[in-house]
């Protein structure tokens, strides 16, 4: 018990420090940047579904393509 009393000014200035430089965060925080992150990415890459309707309608065009190419040189 000697040593926590003795050593506590320390412990109280070490987590004042940690909280004042926010190296230790709450739940709260960290919860508000994982939504923040999550908003950013949205905005910035396409999602794996978004590609494949693009990869599907680049596949009917192709296909539409060449029927009409195939009519074109039939005639």
């Amino acid at each position: 018990m000697d040593n926590i009393i003795y050593y506590a000014p320390v412990i109280v200035v070490v987590l004042m420090f940690l909280i004042h430089e926010r190296i230790v965060v709450t739940p709260e925080q960290l919860e508000k940047k994982h939504r923040e992150i999550i908003k950013e990415v949205e905005n910035r890459f396409a999602t794996i579904d978004s590609c494949e309707d693009l990869k599907g309608q680049i596949t009917d065009m192709k296909d539409k393509i060449d029927k009409i190419y195939d009519c074109l040189i039939l005639k």
